[in-house]
């Protein structure tokens, strides 16, 4: 959620919207700053291993008790890549190779109201060891097969995305039996 200034920063004087910038924004009358609401960056990431992906519960809102890809907010700082691998290991255990960026989705907030974007990525579990173990902001972590998948998933982009894997695969299976 983005921080709401009433006062500046800089000076403590009350803020002003004014039009700046195409756009109305907080501006102090002293001295001048401007509040520019920078977006959230996210990042989360399509594993498939051995048919399955992996999925985690959230522990935590947005989405507590449903099923989403794994990972979360990028660090000032970061790449989206070392973000995605410092999540996923944060939130199960597993180290990844970050592969293609699959999509961009927009995030927002319950009314609908956009706060952000979601950086999606393929990745790949590093080594043979699948084993997860749910930490950080997780309940429950585990591989689900097209046909085993819960229901409840939290998020447009977890929605998308599973589409998308499911589709890839039957056509991959049609391709295959076709040959």
């Amino acid at each position: 959620m983005a921080t709401e200034y009433r006062f500046c920063p800089n000076c403590a004087t009350p803020l002003q919207s004014v039009l700046r910038y195409d756009r109305v924004r907080p501006v102090c009358p002293a001295c001048g700053f401007v509040h520019f609401a920078d977006p959230k960056v996210a990042v989360i990431a399509l594993v498939i291993a051995n048919g399955s992906v992996l999925l985690v519960r959230r522990a935590v809102d947005p989405g507590k008790g449903l099923w989403s890809l794994p990972g979360g907010y990028m660090d000032a700082g970061e790449m989206p890549g070392e973000a995605l691998q410092r999540e996923v290991a944060e939130e199960v255990g597993l180290a990844v190779n970050v592969g293609e960026m699959l999509a961009i989705f927009p995030m927002e907030n319950g009314e609908g109201k956009r706060t952000g974007i979601v950086l999606a990525y393929r990745a790949v579990a590093v080594g043979t060891n699948l084993q997860v173990h749910p930490q950080d902001d997780v309940s429950e972590a585990g591989w689900f097969g097209p046909a085993q998948l819960p229901g409840n998933l939290a998020f447009d982009s977890t929605k998308t995305l599973i589409i998308e894997w499911i589709a890839t695969n039957n056509n991959s299976r049609k391709n295959v039996e076709k040959n």
